[in-house]
């Protein structure tokens, strides 16, 4: 198998943390080739309706509230989109950290749901506040990138684990809640000095992930109401079954049950070593047979 394909199985096998990552790098490969094109001065004007792609009226959050009206795909848009390399690469590094300790405690479903709602909480705190606050108004401004939202996925398992300890490169182990309250720091600090809309939109995200947390211990999972509007479109797709024609049940002789068993039995454990293989170790610490065997399963 190639890479592509090492590529498909990681996505079809991982969890919703990997599926979200390759979603904001599939979405930053437009971003990365007009990039390309300016540097060899291509002209792309047929193309780059905004001027400006990845921070451009079409896809980021404009802070002024009128501009919803005729793009409202932009409060969930934004926090797919990135304006550079290195902001991408930052927010995927957390998304993946955080992402996977969200999952020890939860499911993929309420993930996705933390995620896709704290960036439209997080989208319209930041036009309110550059609709109310002072220091905000009379400026127009355009909102991209996932910080908000792996700002809300990192304070809900704060809020859920305070105490739980990670380790850190040459810093050792530290505790969940010290990460925490030193982003949320430096985003207090920062607001008044460059980006305030960013910084903004962070702390936003920070507060979605503690009233989601304490909701949730209440009784009151507010990511049902994603999955069960992904579940309604997902169906709504699927292509419908043809009705079955009448099947007619023979048991198999007992010859039959014995060729057939071992067999299926053999395959279920194989199946089985190999994902206990890749949860201690990675896909990649797969062997290219054992790859193979399970790309041609997963077909």
């Amino acid at each position: 198998m190639g890479i592509i394909d090492d590529l498909k199985m990681e996505y079809r096998i991982g969890g919703i943390t990997q599926r979200l990552i390759y979603w904001n790098i599939a979405l930053f490969i437009p971003v990365l080739a007009f990039s390309i094109c300016k540097i060899f001065h291509v002209d792309i004007s047929a193309f780059d309706w905004s001027g400006n792609f990845y921070t451009g009226d079409w896809f980021s959050l404009s802070s002024n509230i009128a501009d919803l009206a005729w793009k409202p795909w932009s409060i969930v848009l934004y926090a797919f989109l990135h304006s550079g390399f290195f902001h991408l690469l930052f927010n995927m590094l957390m998304l993946f950290f955080v992402g996977r300790l969200f999952l020890t405690y939860f499911t993929q479903k309420q993930l996705l749901g933390v995620y896709i709602l704290s960036a439209i909480f997080s989208g319209f705190v930041y036009i309110l506040g550059y609709s109310f606050i002072p220091a905000f108004t009379g400026h127009i401004a355009g909102l991209t990138g996932a910080s908000a939202s792996v700002m809300a996925i990192l304070f809900a398992v704060t809020t859920y684990s305070p105490l739980y300890e990670v380790r850190l490169m040459l810093i050792g182990y530290v505790k969940l809640w010290h990460i925490a309250v030193v982003f949320l720091v430096l985003d207090l600090i920062n607001i008044s000095i460059e980006n305030p809309g960013g910084h903004l939109a962070h702390i936003a995200g920070a507060f979605f992930g503690f009233v989601y947390i304490k909701l949730l211990q209440n009784g009151t999972d507010l990511s049902k109401g994603v999955s069960a509007v992904i579940d309604f479109f997902a169906n709504l797709f699927k292509p419908k079954k043809a009705t079955p024609f009448k099947k007619v049940h023979r048991n198999p002789s007992p010859t039959e049950k014995a060729a057939t068993k071992p067999l299926k039995d053999i395959t279920q454990k194989q199946i089985d070593d190999i994902l206990d293989k890749i949860s201690k170790s990675g896909y990649d610490s797969l062997t290219k047979e054992e790859k193979d065997f399970l790309f041609k399963v997963g077909k």
